[in-house]
């Protein structure tokens, strides 16, 4: 029996059952109960929709295909651990796995997401005059949350590219905030290939004009869902477009959210605080209201992906600014998911403290990143020699084929039982999960498609 010929699937019939009852929603049914915010939630989220029906297809016997999921596996499907990390949180005293961890984080926790922000320029950029501050947050869509619910007025609109992770909609939405974007790339000939400058220009200028606080989201290096990272003339432009919009704009509150979930695994994982190095080497005044804040995840970094652990790491020259947002993060956290977990906070920490340990997990996270690299230069040249466009990718977890109908193109895949997730604007391709010897069928899949 062909795919068109069969019984809807498990998936297929929840999303309609979901879709009905997102119908009764729109009807009144449990407006008595449910505030308006809560009855727009309805559906399912689309990256786990997409991995239900590759898990549905495997469940039938099928060979099929994972580009769903955005988690790495090994080339035997199974989830890539890094094992001194598995190895450090089983042998956690006891305590530190039942007790809470303060408000705000273990000391020596928010000491090393410092570190794991800023890289080898943070004793540089502190010695500069750079305050910093972290908060411990549950996972990096925690970081995120502490961001979108202090550094934005309600009703205003947070900048974004047009091509990004679907769920920060999800985090603006439920803090009363809209978005606003620019174009993933350039059009024409542009000296920064990898970010569209003139638009990102316009659109702050735009907002600037409107509002009297200003939050830019920048997902950079391996940005989800293309795997694009900028170049380093491409950061100094968005940097120095930044300053000097804070410079011009004196009463407007300027926020630079770099969401660093997948920076450990990129060619230049601490691009962003080299580029601020550069900048504030060469004299550049830094804007009393700029703030530059890193959202951490270490989810893929650290492989702990269930303890559900980040860091909000913010920057800025003025001590008391910093002390501050301390404060309010912290009080946040606590009226939130009151205390990240303490287990992974402690092993993280203790195993980086150790030269010995630190480097057996660079090691292995090094191992892991090969194993990216591999399928992403298999799939650029299966892509090249089939005459697949796929958009630049450098990074990260994921590909991108940009497309007007990504969910024709997703279900032409699905015919062929390879699973990816069709995106507002194009297709994720998650190399993260696809064994090195399938790339070659996602690469005809996705030609076949296109055809």
């Amino acid at each position: 029996m062909n795919q068109t010929d069969a019984q809807p699937t498990k998936i297929e019939r929840q999303l309609k059952e979901e879709s009905r009852i997102g119908t009764l929603m729109d009807h009144g049914a449990g407006a008595g109960l449910l505030n308006p915010y809560a009855q727009t939630k309805v559906g399912s989220d689309t990256i786990f929709a997409w991995w239900g029906r590759y898990q549905d297809a495997v469940a039938s016997g099928i060979d099929a295909v994972n580009g769903t999921i955005g988690a790495l596996l090994e080339d035997d499907g199974n989830l890539a651990i890094n094992a001194v990390v598995d190895k450090a949180v089983r042998q956690a005293p006891p305590v530190e796995i039942a007790a809470y961890a303060p408000l705000k984080g273990l000391p020596a926790f928010l000491d090393l997401a410092k570190t794991l922000a800023l890289g080898d320029r943070r004793g540089d950029l502190e010695a500069m005059g750079i305050s910093t501050t972290a908060t411990a947050s549950a996972g990096g869509s925690g970081a995120l949350y502490l961001a979108a619910t202090n550094f934005a007025n309600r009703g205003d609109h947070v900048l974004l590219r047009d091509r990004h992770w679907g769920p920060y909609k999800g985090f603006l939405s439920g803090c009363d905030l809209k978005t606003t974007t620019y174009p993933l790339l350039p059009t024409g000939d542009s000296p920064y290939p990898f970010v569209d400058i003139e638009g990102f220009k316009q659109q702050l200028a735009g907002l600037c004009a409107t509002q009297d606080k200003v939050m830019m989201w920048v997902n950079d290096p391996a940005h989800n869902p293309t795997g694009l990272s900028l170049t380093a003339d491409g950061r100094m432009a968005m940097l120095e477009a930044v300053m000097e919009s804070a410079s011009v704009h004196e009463n407007v509150g300027h926020t630079l959210l770099l969401d660093a979930a997948y920076h450990l695994y990129a060619e230049e994982p601490h691009g962003w605080s080299e580029t601020l190095y550069e900048a504030m080497s060469n004299g550049w005044p830094w804007p009393e209201n700029l703030l530059i804040t890193f959202a951490l995840s270490l989810s893929k970094s650290h492989t702990i992906y269930g303890l559900r652990t980040g860091a909000l790491v913010s920057i800025h020259p003025d001590s008391e600014v910093t002390q501050r947002i301390d404060t309010v993060m912290g009080v946040t956290g606590r009226q939130t998911w009151s205390a990240a977990p303490r287990v992974s906070q402690y092993t993280v920490s203790e195993l980086h403290a150790s030269d010995e340990s630190g480097a057996a997990w660079a090691q292995e996270r090094d191992r892991l990143q090969s194993l990216l690299s591999e399928r992403r230069q298999a799939l650029n040249n299966s892509c090249q020699d089939l005459g697949v466009p796929l958009n630049p990718t450098h990074d990260g977890f994921f590909a991108w084929l940009e497309h007007d109908d990504p969910a024709q193109i997703a279900e032409a895949c699905a015919q062929q039982n390879v699973f990816l997730v069709p995106l507002t604007g194009g297709v994720r391709i998650g190399l993260c999960a696809i064994p090195l010897a399938q790339i070659p069928r996602v690469a005809e899949a996705l030609a076949h498609a296109l055809k």
